[in-house]
């Protein structure tokens, strides 16, 4: 059984998953999650990158726990509706982990997005020396975009266009270090797979945004640069990519995957990819790290994964009556704070038994 309280954490970590650093962040509940300090403590434990990223540039290992944090945080979000929630129970969490089966998947490419997102960002935020922005002295020239009064207008790169392919790097250096490539690894080529696949979900979909620039409002010239996605566009697409996940075995070479069932095509590098089947987290078992969905909270005249029949699985649902309290009657006061009363509020809810 794993410990759980946060002083066995460091056991925690050793028996979870050595050199998995993800192990470790996904015990939320302990400031040691996202302190960057306890982490390359462990750096004895870590992968030879991983140890040299804590050793030189630690200020990027704050970013990495910083989108390792806005992964948790998706995760959450995107899953909040189904059996298997996302749940930052360590207990639990760390048998999901132990597992090759789609939630695992979308738990690798969410924590690598977050990461490649995170240290992007703290690059046009001026918050790390060792980047800025985006350099486009050798970028094509943007194409115009569809819109009124854009005909003719001459166009440019600059402002400050996010430096992607620096998160990029980055996040490959420290979350791909942990999995080496071995013979018949399965495991860690799939792991591998799914850490680009994330990382691709925000390079791949950079925008286009500018600025005009004219007398009077006119646009006699417009200034552009590329933006990341917003990261919930990020996690949207993950979660598309969850449901349409590819089942895979290793070829006989131990260097390929191959995609179980009848002609089915090869999964691409944005695919996300699995090797067992997903237990039905119906009931609790900390054997597969389901915490069951007894108690949880379901919509009764839903017909997809937040509706009682199937978050429920069919065991029924009961009503009930619940006082919660909730900020009401908010002003704003000049200058700057707003003042909120405390409010009862009765609300219906229906619970799975």
């Amino acid at each position: 059984m794993l410990p759980s309280s946060r002083t066995q954490l460091g056991l925690f970590f050793i028996l979870l998953c050595p050199a998995n650093i993800i192990g470790l962040w996904w015990a939320v509940g302990s400031p040691l999650v996202m302190d960057p300090n306890s982490i390359c403590r462990k750096t004895k434990r870590l992968a030879g990158k991983q140890a040299e990223l804590c050793q030189l540039e630690p200020e990027i290992v704050q970013e990495v726990a910083k989108g390792t944090k806005l992964g948790v945080r998706e995760c959450q979000y995107q899953f909040r509706f189904r059996r298997w929630n996302c749940t930052s129970h360590s207990k639990y969490f760390g048998k999901i982990l132990q597992q090759d089966i789609r939630e695992t998947a979308f738990v690798y490419a969410i924590t690598a997005a977050g990461v490649s997102h995170a240290i992007t960002q703290a690059c046009s935020m001026g918050e790390l020396l060792q980047c800025g922005c985006e350099l486009t002295r050798s970028r094509a020239p943007p194409f115009p975009t569809a819109g009124p009064g854009t005909e003719g207008t001459a166009w440019e790169w600059g402002g400050c266009g996010d430096d992607v392919q620096f998160g990029y790097e980055k996040s490959q250096q420290f979350m791909d270090a942990k999995s080496k490539k071995g013979k018949n690894d399965i495991r860690a080529l799939i792991d591998l797979h799914n850490n680009e696949a994330g990382r691709l979900a925000v390079r791949s979909y950079m925008r286009t945004e500018c600025k005009c620039h004219g007398l009077s409002g006119s646009c006699t010239l417009r200034t552009c640069w590329r933006k990341m996605p917003h990261f919930r566009e990020v996690g949207d697409r993950l979660l598309e990519r969850f449901n349409g996940a590819f089942k895979v075995m290793g070829g006989n070479d131990g260097k390929t995957l191959i995609p179980v069932g009848d002609n089915i095509k090869p999964p691409d590098k944005q695919d996300l990819i699995y090797s067992a089947d997903s237990p039905d987290f119906c009931s609790a078992n900390r054997k597969t790290g389901s915490l069951g969905t007894r108690g949880r909270v379901c919509n009764s005249t839903a017909m997809d994964t937040s509706g009682c029949d199937l978050l429920c699985c069919g065991r029924g649902h009961r009503d009930e009556t619940v006082v919660l309290e909730e900020n009401c009657l908010c002003r704003f006061h000049w200058c700057c704070v707003v003042q909120c009363r405390k409010c009862s509020v009765r609300r219906e809810l229906s619970l799975c038994v």
